[in-house]
């Protein structure tokens, strides 16, 4: 009995080692995570977008390669926080992969795919946007336009499906923006309030504007995210 107290004990500190370097780390490192989330939503909340990119960045490097399914999420936010800090082209990329990943995978959360696809949409209303500005041919914002309509007419059919009909009219009125934006002359964009999402950025196509055809962009505000369509306050 003596003998087999004594090889328990001696068992202990291995036991102890095994959970470190197994669960145990994977728990820490789950752990750690979880709290550069927390300061990555802090910080996004606050309004402090630059720092929010940062954390959800750092998030995402460090949490654990299986989690499928949070880093996600995290990728939905960071492209949110992309698109407050003059990072629009970044954040659209990256909203196209990530919509591309949840469509293929029949397992995916449905709500995140839906939410994942809305900002898809909505940054595409953008980029037409920020493109109509830098005086960009139709032959250029046309393909992004029409994208993002097809994507909010399908979000607001499937909201109707749902019953949701507070979410199905919201889709539709950002379906009504986006067919609004698509038939606007760019010469009715220059003289209004520039959205926050398109200011400071860069098309990547800019530099196949001639000289002197590129509006001057003086920002006049400075909407959210989810603020609506610039034009007039509704939609996208």
């Amino acid at each position: 009995m003596k003998t087999l107290i004594i090889t328990f004990w001696c068992l202990i500190p291995v036991g102890l080692l095994a959970y470190h370097y197994g669960p145990g780390r994977e728990q820490m490192t789950l752990d750690a995570t979880a709290s550069l989330l927390d300061i990555a939503k802090s910080k996004a909340n606050a309004g402090d977008w630059p720092a929010a990119v940062a954390a959800y960045e750092e998030t995402l490097a460090k949490l654990p390669k299986d989690r499928i399914s949070e880093a996600r999420q995290i990728r939905l936010e960071l492209a949110k926080a992309r698109m407050e800090t003059a990072q629009l082209p970044k954040a659209r990329e990256e909203l196209a992969t990530l919509a591309g990943e949840l469509a293929e995978d029949p397992k995916a959360d449905t709500k995140l795919r839906d939410e994942t696809l809305a900002t898809l949409a909505s940054s595409r209303f953008y980029m037409t946007y920020l493109m109509k500005l830098e005086g960009l041919p139709e032959t250029e914002w046309e393909p992004e336009i029409e994208a993002a309509r097809q994507e909010q007419k399908l979000l607001s059919e499937r909201a109707a499906e749902s019953g949701d009909t507070v979410l199905a009219q919201k889709h539709a009125e950002d379906l009504e923006s986006t067919i609004r934006l698509a038939r606007m002359d760019p010469f009715e964009l220059y003289g209004k309030a520039i959205p926050k999402q398109c200011n400071g950025c860069c098309s990547g196509k800019c530099a196949s504007n001639k000289p002197g055809k590129k509006p001057s962009l003086k920002p006049k505000d400075g909407r959210g995210a989810g603020a609506g369509a610039p034009m007039d306050g509704e939609g996208s």
